[in-house]
This record gives C-alpha cells, structure tokens and sequence, in this order.
C-alpha cells in the first residue's frame, strides 16, 4: 500500500470511529423506536402482558371515527394558527427595534430571550397561579372593572385554551425575536442608505428592503413555530391535563394518554403518532420549498 493510500485509509477509519457513538447513539433511541413504533401501530399491544396482536390498518381507520382525535386535531390547530402570527408579529417588531441603536439593547436582548430559556415546567406552575381563580391576572381584572372567569383562567373550556395560547406567545417571542436579530444584521446598510438618498420613508425602507431581505427567516421561523406548536405536551400536561371538557387536548398528550395511561391502546397511541409525524414531515416539505424560493427571490 503506498503511502498516500494508508493516509486516507487511516482518515477513513479514523472518521469512522470518531461516528461510530454518534451512529450507535442515533440507532439505539432514534431509528429503532421509530422502527418499532410502526410496527405497533399495525398491531393491539398490551403493555401489561407485551401482547401484540397483528391488526393490520385497523388502527389507523378507528382515528378517523374518533371524536377525541379530531377534538385535538382541532384544539392544535386553533392553539397552531392562532399564535403563530402574533409571535412572529411581535418578534420582528422586537428584533427591529433592539437592532437600532437604543439605550441599553443588550440587557433588553436578554431580557426577551430569558423566558424561552427557563424551564417549561416552572413556567407553567407560575401561570397555573396567575390564571387561577384568586390570581393576578383577575386580581387586575377586578380592579379595572372588567369581567373575569370567577372559577380562574384554566378551568374554563372558553378561556383554558387562549389563555395557554398566551403564555405561549409570550414565552417563545424572545426566543424568534433573536433569530429575527440575527437575519437583521445580516442586511447590508448600504442598501438602507440609498433608499434614503432616494427619499424613502422609514416605513417604505422597512416594506421594500426589510421584509423581502427577511423573507427566509420569516419562513423559516414560520415553520419551525408550527412544528413547536402542533408538539405542544409539557404546558398542556401541566396545567390542565387536556381538561376541561377536553377544551385543551392536543395530539401528543392524546398520544401520552393512550400510550401510558391505558395499558392496551399503545398500538393505537403509535398509530396516532405516526398521523402526527405526516403532518409535521409536510410542513417541512413546505419549509423546503419557499426558503429554496426565499432564497432565489433574495438572490
């Protein structure tokens, strides 16, 4: 062998011990549990006996006559659509507005991104005191004179789910409002100091050069809060246990419920799962294609 040829033989094996954790890693708690959750998903499993019966598609034909996935199909995508467009609203005003020169911007940037980094757990708990009955949030309400639910926030079907999605818009607009900061410096200033040369309005800059400029993170951020939001468990399982009257289920914790609470619906739970893992694979097939045409029309 000469020596070129040991050389690439010796990076070629090296590469592959340096992936070789990586792979097992990913092998192990990713492709196998994707493997055999499609399996159960044809099957009746019974995790108390770990009994599987073949059932073939029976289970993906039960969802579409259960009013319970179709409730949380419902309640994701009201929870989905209806905070989506508010935090991206705010998020771009944020990352406008601490990317101009203001006083004190950086402790501002930490302070919007703070809550996205705290534990969801510890947030839900906080919000499960400001929504109840004697909390805060209708403490303030009283006093200005305006209606409240008296029974508290959550234990409401009318109220448990905006108030959910309210926490949520404010948890999560630091955390795009960065990604928004960063797509922001990215943009060349000369660009902005011709169209002022020319005569155009700050409005018109922010129309004409900041929105097409930001059009692939717009995208992108779009996508990846859908996908965030149609995944939605920890606040839901916390705070409300999909109650009440179901007003706050979702898929995954309709998943969880059938997976872990009902010992002989695992199968069903998989085939549920696999529902929801379509949905999400085609917002990412979307995702793909407008930043590929984000990124041509920039170009």
């Amino acid at each position: 062998m000469n020596p070129l040829a040991k050389y690439e033989y010796r990076v070629q094996t090296n590469t592959a011990l340096m992936l070789a954790p990586w792979i097992a890693t990913f092998i192990a708690f990713w492709m196998y549990p994707l493997g055999y959750a499609l399996y159960l998903s044809f099957t009746d499993y019974n995790t108390l006996t770990n009994e599987a019966i073949w059932n073939n598609f029976d289970n993906y034909l039960r969802i579409w006559d259960d009013d319970t996935f179709w409730t949380a199909l419902t309640n994701t995508s009201l929870f989905t659509f209806g905070t989506i467009p508010l935090t991206t609203a705010f998020a771009l005003v944020l990352a406008v507005l601490l990317n101009s020169n203001i006083r004190l911007k950086s402790f501002f940037r930490a302070a919007y991104f703070l809550p996205s980094v705290t534990s969801l757990v510890v947030v839900s708990l906080i919000f499960t005191n400001l929504y109840s009955a004697s909390g805060y949030v209708n403490m303030l309400l009283r006093a200005l004179g305006l209606p409240y639910p008296t029974r508290g926030w959550l234990q409401e079907p009318s109220t448990a789910l905006g108030a959910i999605m309210a926490m949520d818009v404010w948890l999560w607009t630091g955390y795009y409002m960065v990604l928004l900061l960063a797509a922001l410096q990215t943009i060349p200033n000369d660009l902005y100091e011709a169209a002022e040369l020319s005569g155009a309005s700050t409005l018109q800059q922010f129309r004409m050069i900041t929105v097409p400029m930001l059009r692939p993170s717009l995208v992108f951020v779009f996508v990846i809060n859908t996908i965030k939001s149609f995944q939605i468990f920890v606040e839901i399982y916390v705070m409300t246990k999909g109650g009440p009257l179901d007003a706050t289920t979702t898929l995954v914790y309709m998943i969880y419920v059938n997976a872990f609470e009902r010992q002989d619906m695992m199968g069903y739970a998989c085939a549920v799962g696999y529902v929801v893992f379509f949905i999400i694979l085609a917002f990412a097939l979307v995702q793909m294609y407008f930043l590929q045409s984000g990124k041509a029309a920039a170009d």
